[in-house]
């Protein structure tokens, strides 16, 4: 049976920690941020971590 290939979309968004959480960024950071407050677009800096029924998923996408 042939190697399970990688997600290309998978890889680009998401990325596994040591302890193996999936961590990923937050959308809106993109344009128009002059209209966006200052505490708002500290907090989509942070990113996020998925919950374990998606990060199974995403692990599997990028054979993690």
């Amino acid at each position: 049976m042939p190697k399970q290939k990688t997600h290309s979309g998978a890889k680009k968004r998401f990325k596994v920690t040591k302890s193996g959480k999936v961590m990923f960024a937050r959308t809106d950071r993109g344009h128009f941020l002059t209209e966006k407050s200052q505490s708002r677009k500290r907090k989509l800096r942070r990113g996020g971590v998925l919950s374990k029924t998606q990060a199974k998923n995403i692990k599997r996408m990028i054979n993690a």
